[in-house]
């Protein structure tokens, strides 16, 4: 498969990370090292934040529209100052991951490779995983979750379920996509067919991604955030997962939504509609001043990293 690319020479992120607060930069003392797993044939790409006096750990997970390097940015610092161990990870099609040369790449393989890593991390680490997930990955750490049934809490910056056709219609890129694009992608999910790709900012509305017009240039540019191309099995399979545990019956651990107040993209009733069905456990929202959807902004970035701590505290006390 040969030397899979690091994010040592790659210019989006450092770009993007002028638009963040200075403290959030990374320090000789917190930033990230690269590493590798190897899963299904995929060589993952993780940002790991090690510190081996945590007493939890917390797993990040990108969306649609980001990579694992994008959710160190905006929390590595915060988290590993306050003293948690973190590692993000790229999915498939995302980041620096190096994909395997076979079938497209499902939904249900992240699902999967989310789940098998909880188990790897578990197999020579006891503490506790949280997990956190921004934007598709908010969901993706509840799909991971239900299951896996041993982390001890879920974080997310929205969580959408793409079975309900109001998501559909209010995250794609316009009416055409959502009526249209799901079921064409499903229509397209044969042999044939199904490694046809499309570029994600056709498919979703990825122009609200961020509130900084500059800044969004640099992200759709990024072939490994905003300007990846996915299948139609891709699609299609990420549009109609169906979770191990369905919300009313999900009693695996708490969750936190951190939702940023001006998300243009992911506003807070589509979360809704999904926290509203989940009550064998606690459910927590915090509303986050002035940020995005992939948020840029104070002080909401300042109000996620307190309420992602308080809320790690809190169930690990």
């Amino acid at each position: 498969m040969g030397c899979p690319p690091t994010y040592e020479n790659q210019k989006a992120w450092r770009d993007i990370q002028k638009f963040l607060p200075q403290r959030l930069v990374f320090t000789k003392d917190h930033s990230p090292i690269e590493d590798w797993w190897e899963n299904r044939g995929h060589k993952i790409h993780l940002d790991r934040w090690r510190n081996p006096e945590a007493k939890v750990r917390v797993i990040l997970h990108h969306g649609v529209g980001t990579n694992g390097r994008q959710m160190s940015m905006i929390l590595g610092v915060p988290l590993h100052t306050a003293g948690f161990d973190l590692v993000a990870i790229d999915m498939p099609g995302y980041g620096c991951t190096q994909v395997a040369r076979s079938k497209p790449v499902s939904y249900d393989d992240w699902v999967e490779i989310a789940n098998d890593f909880i188990n790897f991390e578990l197999e020579s680490d006891p503490r506790p995983i949280v997990l956190y997930g921004l934007s598709a990955g908010g969901m993706l750490t509840y799909h991971a979750a239900a299951l896996n049934k041993k982390v001890k809490g879920i974080v997310g910056m929205t969580f959408l379920d793409l079975r309900i056709q109001q998501v559909r219609d209010e995250t794609a890129r316009n009416f055409f996509m959502g009526r249209i694009g799901v079921p064409l992608a499903k229509l397209s999910d044969i042999p044939l067919l199904r490694s046809i790709s499309l570029p994600m900012s056709l498919a979703s509305k990825m122009s609200a991604l961020v509130n900084n017009s500059d800044a969004l240039k640099i992200f759709l540019a990024d072939r490994s955030s905003a300007g990846s191309w996915a299948s139609m099995h891709f699609l299609s399979t990420y549009a109609s997962y169906r979770p191990a545990i369905e919300l009313e019956d999900f009693d695996v651990c708490p969750i936190l939504l951190t939702q940023p107040a001006q998300d243009k993209w992911t506003p807070l009733h589509l979360s809704e509609l999904i926290l509203s069905r989940i009550k064998k456990v606690s459910v927590e929202t915090v509303e986050l001043e002035n940020a995005g959807h992939y948020p840029l902004e104070d002080p909401g970035l300042q109000q996620m990293a307190d309420a992602i701590i308080q809320f790690i505290q809190k169930i690990s006390a």
